[in-house]
């Protein structure tokens, strides 16, 4: 890297934190995201919703392409830190100190911390974009992830961990819906959201709750006039 000016040192950096910062932000997002969202957004045609939830449908294929993309930028952007610092500050164990502590501000800040929060903060809209570059990466990458889950898949086994498939992970539980109902007040009229709670109320109502004895009904019959 000697003959490669500072100036091209520095924007290389740059570009190396913005790929990580990407990287972050895709994880978070796609982490976070509302399934059911995004599950409408597909059947409504959307693309990007479409190749999100096909990612989602094989998370251990999604974040190993997201790592494996994210650490191998994050130590090219260590080396190159280094080699700033050096080539500014001269070889001394000061300079490969301030290098430690600069790439590791530099990264915390703008590349994980930065990204993470804004990409939580806004995951419907983040992670159906970032879907269309994380569908091509997993293709270029899949003889290499297929390598890393290869050995991931083989540790989970010799723990005897059982991990539970998709569809039951994003099944919601009485309590759960409640609590999403109850949350969603604001989104809906009065009328249609009280309704919509007293649903699960059924369970706790039986047949003499609702029902009346015929003896104490008041009935007229309807072919008398108005006279009698």
């Amino acid at each position: 890297m000697d003959n490669i000016s500072l100036n091209a040192l520095l924007v290389a950096l740059v570009i190396l934190l913005l790929l990580s910062a990407f990287f972050s932000g895709a994880e978070t997002s796609m982490m976070a995201v509302n399934r059911y969202r995004l599950r409408h957004q597909a059947k409504s045609g959307q693309r990007g919703a479409r190749l999100a939830e096909a990612l989602l449908a094989r998370t251990d294929q999604l974040l190993a392409v997201i790592l494996l993309g994210n650490n191998l930028i994050n130590a090219a952007a260590a080396t190159l830190v280094t080699v700033i610092t050096l080539r500014v500050l001269g070889e001394s164990e000061l300079a490969l100190t301030i290098a430690t502590l600069g790439v590791t501000f530099l990264i915390l800040v703008f590349s994980e911390v930065t990204p993470k929060v804004l990409a939580a903060a806004h995951a419907d809209r983040v992670a159906p974009w970032v879907s269309f570059p994380l569908t091509l990466l997993t293709r270029v990458l899949s003889p290499v992830v297929w390598f890393i889950n290869l050995f991931v898949r083989g540790l989970i086994a010799l723990l005897r961990i059982r991990l539970p498939d998709a569809s039951s992970a994003n099944r919601m539980g009485i309590e759960e819906l409640r609590t999403l109902l109850a949350e969603s007040g604001q989104f809906l009229r009065p009328t249609h959201h009280s309704i919509l709670l007293n649903l699960f109320e059924l369970e706790k109502i039986s047949v003499e709750d609702v029902m009346h004895p015929r003896s104490q009904i008041e009935a007229i019959d309807m072919e008398l006039d108005d006279a009698e």
